[in-house]
This record gives C-alpha cells, structure tokens and sequence, in this order.
C-alpha cells in the first residue's frame, strides 16, 4: 500500500509540475477551458440544488463552487503580487442561490484569466512565496488549476445523486 500511495504522489507531482511548464498561452486555454467545463456543471445543478448536501458534514453544492472562486481569487492574486480582492471572500459573501453562484464563479475565472494575460510570460519562473513555501509563479498556477479542478470533480456525486448526469469531460 505505501508502494502505491508513493506511487500516486509521485504521478501528481509529475502531473503538477508537467502544467507549471506550459506556455502562458496555453495556461490561458486551460483556464478558458476550465471556466467552460465548470459552467456547464452549474448549468446542470437545478436552482433548487444549490443547497444541497451530499452527507451533513460536507460542503453543499453552491459552497464547493464558492470555495472554488474564492481560491481562483487567493492563488491568482498571489501569482500576481496583489492582494486578494474581496471577491476573494465569496465562501461567506455570495447567496446560494443558482444566479449568484454562477457569477461569482464566472467572474473568478475571468478575474484568474486576466492575471495570467497580465504576467510576462518569463516571469513564469519567477520565485515567490506561497504558503510559507517557495514555488514558481507557474508552479502555484499550476496548483490553482488542481485545486479548482478537484472542487469541481467534488460536485459530480452531488449531480447524480440528485439523479443528473454530470457534464460530458471536456478535455479538449
């Protein structure tokens, strides 16, 4: 077992380190991708869904998708040097509801791919400090990717749960 989970750590750091290398232009199509692919899943979660829990000690839908924004927010603006904007707070701003949740998580993504079309592509290699850690700017891109990729893929057993097909991958 410890062979295996050393395995699968290793695969996500290759994985993770492999997307810090991407050009800034690909970095943009990712994230332009991403934004599309999460759309259609807050497109799929009816209005009433919104609130929904899979187990009561998880996060309903509409909070895995602010929790999503609000980090889009914290590891972009840190990439860029600023200071979060206070949409950043979304987890604790934003209305539950269908409308609200989709343009918040909208308006994280337009807000992540600015950041990226602001930054110089050579200042991709660029060192900062990141949770008391040192990364590349590109690398801590590249762990903003993951982790919105994650709290989206978290919201797939709430959709069939609720009896709906999650949206078709769009890895392309």
């Amino acid at each position: 077992m410890k062979k295996l989970t050393l395995l699968f750590g290793l695969l996500a750091l290759a994985c993770t380190t492999a997307f810090a290398q991407i050009t800034k232009e690909q970095n943009i199509a990712e994230w332009t991708r991403a934004k599309a692919y999460t759309k259609a899943y807050l497109d799929a979660m009816p209005a009433d869904g919104y609130t929904f829990k899979v187990t009561p000690e998880v996060r309903t839908f509409a909070q895995q998708m602010l929790h999503l924004a609000s980090a889009n927010y914290m590891f972009t603006a840190s990439v860029a040097g600023k200071t979060p904007p206070a949409e950043a707070n979304a987890e604790k701003s934003v209305a539950p509801t269908k409308e609200a949740v989709t343009k918040a998580v909208m308006d994280s993504y337009d807000y992540a791919i600015n950041i990226i079309q602001s930054i110089p592509a050579d200042q991709m290699t660029q060192e900062i400090t990141f949770f008391n850690m040192k990364m590349t700017k590109g690398l801590v891109l590249a762990k903003a990717f993951e982790h919105q990729t994650h709290h989206r893929g978290q919201t797939t057993p709430y959709l069939r749960i609720k009896g709906i097909t999650p949206p078709n991958e769009m890895l392309f």
